[in-house]
């Protein structure tokens, strides 16, 4: 049977729960689970969102009226938050604004924040967001419950993440303007999810929490990438 994982590197992967964006109001911004608020106001999320129910339905119910048994493809796919990476250089995303701080930082560049100090959306440290992936992959089937699940590690608001910014690189230039546009996409997304499913079913735990992943990970070495 076909084992099918998406995730960051999948090429239609579902990535980000907060990317399916409902309007914020009417609901409880904390722990949003799988099958709350799938209302897509993008046309990325549109489209993430579409993949998943394609693979719930090629392992679930493909051929459902076929005379005999048929195979179906073994479908799991994962929900990041807002990935931060030491490695990789942010490409613009509406949730970049963390990692292009850190760098920004980190080469001695200014650096204006697009979104409120008050925002906060789930973010993950990179090491962890492969770890999820593989651990998934080799997970039996019979353990999932689920064929899509949500992942985060921490939340921080933007002055957080600023304010760890200053501390490792107090010379840094971060201004703040918000971009009323981008602002209100990312003001639409949970400001936290639960991932409660994925560490039932297939024992998801990240290790890197918002002290740790600046501390250990992303700090000494986005320093290294460009001393």
């Amino acid at each position: 049977m076909p084992l099918v994982v998406l995730g960051a590197f999948g090429w239609f992967a579902i990535e980000e729960t907060q990317r399916f964006g409902d309007a914020r109001a009417g609901f409880d911004p904390a722990a949003v689970r799988e099958d709350d608020w799938n209302k897509p106001t993008t046309m990325y999320g549109c489209n993430k969102l579409y993949c998943e129910h394609l693979g719930r339905y090629y392992a679930r119910y493909y051929k459902q009226l076929a005379a005999h048994a048929v195979g179906r493809v073994d479908f799991r796919c994962v929900r990041f938050p807002g990935l931060i990476s030491a490695v990789t250089v942010p490409s613009g995303g509406t949730s970049d604004y963390a990692p292009e701080m850190i760098h920004a930082a980190a080469k001695g560049e200014p650096y204006t924040c697009f979104v409120r100090p008050d925002t906060r959306i789930p973010f993950m440290a990179m090491p962890d967001a492969i770890s999820a992936l593989m651990r998934l992959a080799e997970s039996p089937r019979e353990r999932l419950t689920r064929t899509a699940y949500n992942l985060t590690a921490f939340n921080p608001t933007a002055q957080a993440i600023h304010d760890e910014v200053m501390a490792a690189f107090p010379k840094a230039d971060v201004r703040w303007n918000t971009d009323v546009k981008r602002q209100t996409i990312v003001d639409s997304w949970p400001e936290d999810v639960d991932d409660g499913a994925a560490r039932a079913d297939w024992g998801f735990a990240p290790v890197y929490d918002f002290r740790g992943a600046f501390e250990q990970y992303l700090i000494p070495n986005v320093r290294e990438r460009y001393r």
